[in-house]
């Protein structure tokens, strides 16, 4: 939102929220009604493919989201070295608001226009005519109408809301208010309009040129720099005529230089271009990968996950994973995805944060749950993690954490398995499940005598149960069974078989059902040590997260929410992972071993990091 926001700035759409789209349903319907009623030679193929042409901009614009987050966090070739938080990601989300009001104004122009109709595949004056207009009247009148935006009254009211991206991503580009944007459309127009009044319109004219303005504006907008040297040197006047990321990347952190649309001739020509701009391309060029200090090896959960990455959809991933009904309908993206992610798929990084100098990644391994149930997967899926491993060893990560299924005892033993298989790790095997302890022990209210346990065991299960017969707290069990596994590593009567389930505690894992819910008293206090949240089927008992932290504010460029959890949450083996690079602990958690619960509570504390809260 700008500062003082002016005449026109909301959208006029935006109380429909996820419905706006039904506005071009009349239209559509018109050109489905149109195709399956009229002839081939009496079809209107520009009023035809306005719909598909729609579709194909909001891909184009999702392919380079994607693209530029993956390469931003990398960081190679990275242009300014800060990050984006979720407030930058819940402005931009309405991106599409844009392919929404051209799809409009198309229809519009079409039914108004007679000439805009049953125009050819190409006409190639048209196209000359097209690109002549653009590079005349367009960049000119945009570079005074940009600097007019830069004047106070209009900056506050209007344009303040594209400069609150100090930091840019593709769809910075179209992020603008209503008004902005109606008066960007209007000078688009021109070429468009020039090649209507004339006769020499065409679709490749009218689709080419806004395809050519979302490929200069997405590419303009990208933090890293990519076009290379080489057309430059061997066309020097090419500076003057093409834009780069670098150069506009200047224009969000200086404010007042390089005004230009996609052609810096008229910055040049009227001395406001900035006078690092060549200094800022040439070490943008020469900037190298990042080496992590700190990798969290996570994974993909179901097919729609990939929606929720961080290189996913932007809005998606900044808040906790739900079933979408948008999702729904992406199924054979979904599922193709994850026939190419078996066949292909290799680890892939997909965020960077940093906390201080502590340079953190988080890589996706492209296994999904119900693979990690397989046995005859599981051989593959530890091959993956092994060349992680490998991998953050070779590039001088001082730790890498195992997330999630990566380190459960059925793979690989807790990640026991690769320390052994390699004694002389540089880099710490962490699994986090100390900080979990320390988690679910601090959940618990105090005064607590007696839990109720249920859930599958595991490592972490057997170190909680025997932390709370250390703290003289009783614990009960729904079957003999899980009783006489715990006792196992507890002082004689400390786990007992329950009679009555009136605990008002229950610390819950996996296999929790809802009949065995059902059971608790009202006012009961779910707190799940499992890897996944429970399935909730009470509104009268009060459930918690999966052990996690919030992060503190001093961790940058975190703008994704981690599976299930709120905001700014971490899994508790995300930042196992983190502390332990920030105390300097040499030493492996996993496999058998448990890290010292206190210690590493005291750690989390110390840095900054707050226990979530409860979930309802």
């Amino acid at each position: 939102m700008a500062t003082k926001p002016g005449l026109l700035t909301e959208w006029p759409w935006k109380a429909l929220g996820s419905f706006k789209y039904i506005i071009l349903a009349p239209w559509a319907m018109h050109s489905l009604y149109s195709l399956a009623t009229k002839g081939k030679n009496e079809l209107d193929y520009t009023n035809l493919l306005i719909l598909p042409f729609l579709l194909s901009r909001a891909l184009h614009n999702q392919i380079w989201i994607s693209i530029s987050r993956h390469r931003t966090a990398q960081g190679k070739n990275r242009i300014v070295d800060r990050g984006i938080e979720f407030e930058q990601v819940d402005r931009e989300s309405n991106w599409d608001d844009q392919i929404l009001l051209s799809g409009i104004m198309l229809y519009i122009f079409n039914y108004t226009l007679s000439a805009a109709s049953f125009s050819p595949a190409w006409r190639t004056d048209g196209v000359i005519i097209t690109a002549l207009l653009h590079a005349g009247p367009v960049e000119y009148i945009y570079y005074w109408l940009h600097r007019a935006l830069h004047h106070h009254y209009l900056y506050s009211r209007y344009h303040s809301h594209h400069h609150s991206s100090i930091v840019t991503e593709p769809i910075s580009s179209v992020i603008h208010p209503f008004a902005e944007h109606i008066a960007y459309f209007l000078l688009f127009a021109i070429p468009l309009l020039g090649t209507l009044f004339n006769g020499t319109a065409s679709l490749a004219s009218l689709f080419g040129y806004i395809t050519y303005i979302d490929l200069m504006n997405n590419m303009g907008h990208c933090n890293f720099e990519f076009i290379p040297k080489w057309p430059f040197s061997i066309f020097p006047p090419l500076k003057y005529f093409m834009y780069t990321p670098s150069f506009h990347s200047l224009h969000h952190t200086q404010f007042r230089s390089n005004y230009s649309l996609f052609m810096p001739l008229y910055d040049y020509i009227h001395g406001t271009t900035d006078k690092s701009t060549d200094a800022l391309y040439e070490s943008s060029l020469e900037r190298r990968p990042e080496s992590p200090d700190v990798v969290h090896l996570t994974h993909l959960t179901t097919p729609e996950s990939v929606f929720h990455l961080p290189v996913g959809f932007a809005s998606f991933a900044s808040r906790p994973q739900e079933s979408k009904s948008s999702t729904w309908f992406m199924w054979p993206l979904s599922w193709l995805s994850a026939a190419l992610n078996f066949v292909y798929g290799r680890t892939f990084l997909v965020e960077r944060n940093l906390l201080g100098k502590l340079k953190l990644h988080t890589w996706t391994i492209p296994r999904y749950t119900i693979q990690y149930a397989l046995k005859w997967q599981r051989q593959g899926i530890n091959v993956l993690i092994e060349e992680a491993i490998i991998e953050a060893d070779a590039r001088g990560s001082k730790v890498i954490s195992l997330g999630l299924l990566n380190q459960s005892e059925e793979l690989n033993r807790s990640g026991g398995i690769f320390i052994e298989r390699y004694p002389k790790l540089k880099t710490k095997v962490v699994d986090g499940s100390s900080l979990a302890v320390a988690i679910v022990l601090n959940r618990i209210p105090k005064g607590t005598t007696e839990i109720l346990f249920r859930g599958a065991l595991s490592k972490l299960a057997l170190a909680i149960v025997s932390a709370l017969s250390h703290n003289g707290i009783q614990v009960a069990t729904f079957y003999k069974t899980e009783m006489l596994k715990l006792s196992a590593t507890t002082e004689e009567g400390a786990v007992a078989v329950s009679k009555s389930y009136t605990q008002k505690v229950w610390l819950v894992g996996d296999g929790l059902s809802k009949d065995e819910q059902l059971k608790a008293p009202k006012g009961t206090l779910f707190i799940p040590f499992s890897h996944f949240p429970p399935k909730k089927a009470r509104d009268d008992v009060f459930y918690c997260h999966t052990p996690s932290m919030i992060a503190p504010p001093s961790l940058q460029n975190l703008h994704s929410c981690e599976n299930w959890l709120p905001r700014r949450a971490m899994s508790a083996a995300r930042v196992a992972g983190i502390l332990h690079a920030l105390e300097g602990w040499d030493v492996h958690e996993c496999g058998a071993s448990v890290f010292d619960a206190d210690k590493i509570w005291e750690a989390a504390i110390k840095h900054g990091f707050r226990p979530t809260t409860i979930s309802k």
